[in-house]
């Protein structure tokens, strides 16, 4: 499985991005997908996830700012941050739901004035 994620990059808070991947060589459209967040210094952590049926969870954090989605016919998982905060910062990846140890590189995102 290869994962594919891009989108990242520098905002200034309230500002939005969206972050997408793109997953190679796996069954899509069955999994349940998610995007896990590393700040600096932090373990990496759950942000979001959309099971196969479209059923969607986020963290308390992002609740309310966050909204995932997928398109299994892309094989690629979405995620559209809005009012972004500087707590947001982290290389984001998505995988899984649960998590296995095909991570891929991630996307960088950086919130700050």
């Amino acid at each position: 499985v290869q994962l594919q994620a891009s989108g990242g990059g520098w905002m200034q808070p309230g500002g939005s991005l969206k972050l997408s991947c793109a997953a190679f060589g796996s069954m899509f459209s069955t999994n349940a997908w998610g995007w896990y967040r590393q700040a600096p210094g932090k373990q990496r952590q759950w942000v979001a996830l959309i099971t196969s049926g479209g059923y969607t969870d986020y963290t308390e954090s992002v609740a309310g700012r966050f909204t995932i989605s997928r398109d299994n016919a892309k094989n690629t998982v979405y995620l559209q941050m809005n009012n972004l905060k500087p707590e947001d910062t982290g290389v984001y990846y998505c995988n899984v739901v649960p998590a296995n140890d095909y991570w891929g590189q991630g996307t960088q995102v950086t919130v700050s004035s």
